[in-house]
């Protein structure tokens, strides 16, 4: 399978997403948009991955590669391409879908747990799954459930945590793709925004649960796994 991912800085990869797809013999690439570089053929990728970002959906002036790239998401959809979206890029795919993003009530940064949806437990795709589970967070916005799409997870601090529409398209505000050296990158490129907030850790206590992103990295796995076959 022929993977391709979205960037939107240096600092956000597809960290373990790429050593899932090297476990199971799919090709990634990448399109690193800060870097102005030409988006791909839609028939050369078969599973579009869309990272995160600390830039909003809506800054178009700032980065005016944002227009193009919700275009280009929702020709995926269209195309019937299987469609990650994490983080900026579950808010990118939830405006393509209508789904309005905008401002969380409170900062989610950290180690949290999430919980599963009554409809979420019940679909193949999160078969096997813990009805909580801790994962990590980074951002301040959030996506409203596009319509049609089945809300998948809520945290104490955010409504909305996933969502699918229909078999093809996972948005997630959360992360499970990061790796031990992301979560870094993001502590030495992002730490202005640990600002003292109920739903934001230290650096130190985010440091001090890196033990955690093994087991993160088994609920990707199995999500990224169960997701194809659906």
């Amino acid at each position: 399978m022929k993977i391709h991912c979205l960037t939107h800085v240096p600092f956000e990869d597809a960290a373990n997403i790429q050593t899932w797809a090297d476990s199971r013999g799919h090709t990634l690439h990448y399109t690193h948009l800060y870097k102005h570089d030409p988006l791909p053929a839609m028939k050369d990728f078969d599973f579009l991955a869309i990272m995160g970002g600390p830039m909003n959906i809506y800054e178009h002036d700032a980065y005016p590669w944002l227009e193009m790239e919700k275009q280009f998401i929702g020709r995926a959809v269209e195309a019937g391409k299987k469609v990650l979206g994490v983080c900026l890029g579950g808010q990118l795919i939830a405006d393509v879908l209508g789904g309005k993003v905008t401002k969380n009530q409170y900062p989610e940064i950290g180690w949290h747990p999430i919980q599963l949806t009554p409809e979420a437990r019940r679909l193949p795709l999160l078969a096997g799954f813990p009805e909580e589970l801790t994962v990590f967070h980074w951002h301040g916005d959030t996506f409203a459930i596009p319509q049609t799409a089945i809300d998948l997870a809520s945290s104490q601090a955010c409504s909305n945590q996933a969502f699918l529409y229909g078999s093809t398209v996972l948005g997630l505000q959360f992360h499970l793709e990061y790796s031990e050296d992301s979560i870094r990158a993001m502590l030495q490129d992002c730490q202005n925004e640990l600002i003292p907030s109920p739903y934001v850790q230290s650096a130190q206590q985010i440091q001090q649960n890196l033990s955690v992103v093994p087991k993160v990295q088994s609920y990707l796995n199995r999500l990224l796994d169960q997701f194809m076959l659906i």
